[in-house]
């Protein structure tokens, strides 16, 4: 019996004892690393194999749309 006894007030103890965790930050939009577009925006000449921090969009496809055409429902 003495044992349980002990063994619950060392959890209380450890609990009680143990350190608070930090805060994390919160996320602001600054720290997303997203393509951007900008007139006069330099292109970065890249060679290799890098990671480019802030890339920018030159060209982005072919923006079309095709009409959805689907039999639904009974």
């Amino acid at each position: 019996m003495g044992y349980i006894v002990y063994a619950v007030i060392v959890v209380i103890l450890a609990f009680a004892l143990q350190p608070s965790q930090p805060q994390p930050k919160k996320p602001s939009l600054s720290d997303l690393n997203v393509p951007t577009v900008g007139q006069g925006k330099p292109i970065p000449k890249v060679f290799g194999r890098r990671i480019v921090q802030s890339p920018t969009i030159v060209w982005f496809g072919d923006l079309g749309y095709n009409k959805i055409k689907a039999s639904g429902g009974k």
